[in-house]
């Protein structure tokens, strides 16, 4: 049980550090819903776009079953050099809004379409939602990655339902903060102040759990 406990604390960190600026985002689709563009189209958009990146991660899990856990695990520097860069300087404000401020118009129908879930996984502005997500998500690739590659299959089982579930819960809180906008900065300056110790103690844990700490020393040596 205490592999549970403590592969949720992983999946809680990494939801956080990978996800929380897609209510960013989220918020600005919301606040664009016509008749046309349907909050279905975002949620699925987003959902679809975040299945890609672990698609496209999943490369270093089936990597780690290949190669020493050892030497995977130092893959987890990654996370550690992302978080002191995100710490050292400052990221602009707003840039992931004023991406997501292209036209997302289309024509305005007289009525409301009640299209089926196919048919909205099919529409074009779904995958404008998917583009922005894995734009978003690219650097989440090299968290993902080293991640997946220290994880087995139960662990990774539940960081990935974690990471879903954290989707669906930026989805609800977009949605609603587009009722009140001004809680938005406050929870993106909160957010990038924990970003960088979230991903430095998800980097740490890697290096960890997979022991590559150990071969630390003997790198250093070798690069001397």
């Amino acid at each position: 049980m205490s592999w549970l406990i403590s592969t949720l604390i992983i999946g809680i960190s990494v939801a956080f550090a990978t996800t929380f600026d897609d209510n960013l985002y989220l918020t600005a689709f919301f606040g664009k819903v016509n008749r046309s563009f349907r909050p279905k189209h975002i949620i699925i958009g987003e959902f679809l776009g975040f299945t890609t990146l672990v698609c496209a991660s999943l490369p270093g899990f089936f990597g780690g079953l290949l190669i020493p856990s050892t030497w995977i695990g130092l893959l987890g520097l990654l996370p550690i050099a992302i978080g002191i860069s995100n710490f050292m300087s400052r990221e602009e404000e707003g840039e992931t809004v004023q991406a997501v401020s292209v036209e997302l118009k289309s024509p305005v129908k007289s009525e409301r379409q009640n299209k089926s879930l196919l048919a909205t996984i099919r529409d074009p502005q779904t995958y404008r939602v998917s583009a922005v997500t894995i734009a978003n998500g690219g650097n989440n690739i090299g968290i993902y990655v080293p991640l997946f590659a220290s994880s087995n299959l139960p662990s990774l089982s539940v960081i990935l339902c974690v990471c879903y579930f954290s989707i669906g819960v930026w989805c609800f809180l977009s949605y609603n903060l587009t009722r009140n906008p001004l809680m938005t900065p406050v929870l993106t300056r909160f957010g990038r102040k924990v970003f960088p110790f979230v991903l430095i103690y998800l980097g740490l844990s890697i290096l960890i759990k997979s022991e590559s700490y150990r071969l630390l020393p003997n790198l250093a040596m070798l690069s001397n």
